[in-house]
């Protein structure tokens, strides 16, 4: 997603943040708030529409405000059942799903298999206009609720059957033989009723079904979180809810951190990272996750498409020297990427630590001299767009250029270029206004190969944001996921993967570590391996 959220995308860095006393800040364990934890956060791009949210900010919000009928283990990734009582199928094309009883959303309304069904064809219906509705695209009948040209001639899915209030079925166009893992992701959120009759008054305070429930929201301020009192599942908060404070400046959260005015603050700045366990007292975690920091190019703007730009691309992913970034800016909390998954997936799930090869290893000659036979880079100049507003992108970008122009001897060849908010620089992506390589992390919206590759590269995707496609490349998805064998199945997604690096559609940097600090105030802070604090397990001192 949520990716770059279904992927998500990554907000990035840091932000200087109202302060702690205009969020409301009060002590976490103190006056009207006792109880609640005081977490970092900043608005998200769109209104919390579960298949309307693929960044990182609305998706720290519905994982804590949706359960989807699976759900990833907060320690090992894995996909198992939340809502559903059961999966089933006989052929990895006809599935039978079986919700678990007694179900209710936050306003006390009935979950059936109809809040389902409901909320995946409002998804799939292309006059919904849902960021995430390409994740539907592998149900019978999304090529009419969503043509690649002209109006919808069909209002929902024909693959979607209600057969009672616990049970529907789902027919997909072809076989998909990991399609489950996919249902965690919170573009498959379930929806009320009220969704669909107030939608203004659900986008103001979203209902979901999860562990807590929206009690308020201010945008450039704060939304508090409390405990669903319906909520049957297994994380019950240990809390009495989530306070996440609106911060623009990743410094001064963590000041704000430092100064005891926030409990939880997973977006430590770069230049503190080396200084966070002693500055915060041990109370400083870092673990590998599933995310990384990339950049992608304008596939839509000729100059960056035309016939021997595969050489500048891949001369200028040679010039970068990942390990000295890595090293010197971010004390061993990324790692040099060589594939375009992650490690936490395991080679099990696609991760392939050979897979990347020259292209991604530091080589200047090598580098010079594909740039100058494949024309150079256009214009003589290049620049790498970035929000500036979280992450401490500033710090890589500028390294990387520093890198680049070394290597062409040009010290004004590259230069980094600020976008101020993570919603303008989204906008402008999603618009198609960029007009060199931007930023392009991503955080997995499920633990497996076939995230990594199919909402970024395939044609028409919803993460596609430099529309790249290639025939050879769609076919090879197609035919990964109709292979029911799974070992079989991530061998040809890693066909389909060699691809994208050899055509350098992307310049992969660094994997990136979570890393998360806290206050004396909490206890039992922990991060999944989508790098998100489990908020539910957080405990209140006092």
């Amino acid at each position: 997603m949520r990716g770059a959220k279904s992927a998500t995308w990554i907000a990035g860095a840091i932000a200087i943040a109202l302060s702690a006393t205009a969020c409301g800040g009060s002590s976490g364990s103190s006056g009207a708030e006792a109880g609640f934890v005081r977490a970092n956060w900043g608005d998200p791009q769109n209104p919390l529409e579960p298949a309307n949210t693929n960044e990182v900010l609305g998706g720290k919000v519905l994982d804590q405000i949706f359960m989807n009928l699976k759900e990833y283990d907060p320690k090992t990734g894995e996909a198992k059942n939340a809502a559903a009582e059961s999966i089933e199928t006989s052929d990895a094309q006809n599935f039978t799903i079986k919700l678990k009883k007694g179900l209710k959303f936050s306003n006390g309304e009935p979950l059936t298999a109809k809040s389902f069904v409901d909320a995946w064809n409002y998804a799939a219906l292309a006059t919904n206009k849902q960021k995430n509705a390409y994740f539907f695209s592998d149900i019978e009948g999304y090529d009419k609720t969503s043509p690649e040209e002209g109006k919808p001639t069909a209002q929902t899915l024909s693959g979607l059957k209600v057969v009672d209030d616990t049970t529907f079925t789902v027919k997909l166009s072809k076989k998909f033989g990991t399609w489950p893992v996919r249902l965690g992701y919170k573009a498959f959120s379930p929806l009320p009723k009220m969704f669909f009759d107030k939608h203004e008054e659900y986008l103001k305070k979203p209902v979901g079904n999860g562990p807590y429930a929206v009690d308020s929201y201010e945008r450039g301020k704060l939304m508090k979180l409390v405990p669903n009192k319906y909520y049957t599942g297994d994380h019950k908060p240990q809390n009495k809810g989530v306070l996440l404070q609106v911060f623009t400046d990743s410094n001064a959260a963590y000041a704000a951190l430092q100064a005891g005015n926030l409990d939880v603050n997973d977006d430590i700045p770069a230049e503190q990272i080396k200084n966070a366990k002693n500055d915060l007292k041990g109370n400083y975690h870092t673990q590998p996750a599933g995310l990384y920091q990339a950049v992608t190019f304008p596939f839509y703007k000729p100059e960056w498409n035309k016939p021997g730009m595969e050489k500048v691309r891949k001369g200028i992913s040679m010039a970068i020297d990942r390990k000295s970034i890595t090293e010197k800016i971010y004390n061993g909390t990324r790692t040099p990427m060589v594939d375009l998954t992650s490690p936490v997936l395991g080679e099990a799930n696609g991760y392939d630590k050979n897979l990347c090869g020259d292209v991604c290893t530091y080589n200047p000659t090598e580098a010079k001299k594909l740039i100058e036979e494949g024309g150079g880079i256009p214009g003589g100049k290049l620049t790498i767009s970035y929000n500036a507003d979280k992450d401490s992108h500033k710090q890589w970008a500028d390294a990387a250029c520093n890198s680049i122009n070394k290597v062409l001897g040009d010290d004004k060849a590259c230069v980094g270029n600020p976008v101020g908010t993570f919603g303008d620089f989204r906008n402008q992506i999603t618009k198609g206004e960029m007009n060199g390589p931007f930023r392009a992390g991503w955080q997995m919206d499920y633990p497996h190969i076939e995230n990594f590759l199919t909402p970024l590269y395939k044609t028409g995707s919803s993460s596609n944001d430099g529309k790249w496609s290639n025939k050879e490349f769609d076919k090879l998805m197609d035919e990964a996921a109709a292979e029911t064998d799974i070992k079989k199945a991530t061998d040809i997604y890693k066909q389909a993967e060699k691809i994208v690096i050899q055509d350098a559609v992307n310049i992969p940097l660094f994997y990136q570590n979570g890393t998360v600090g806290w206050s004396d105030k909490v206890s039992d802070v922990t991060l999944n391996p989508f790098s998100v604090p489990v908020f539910s397990d957080i405990k209140v001192k006092g």
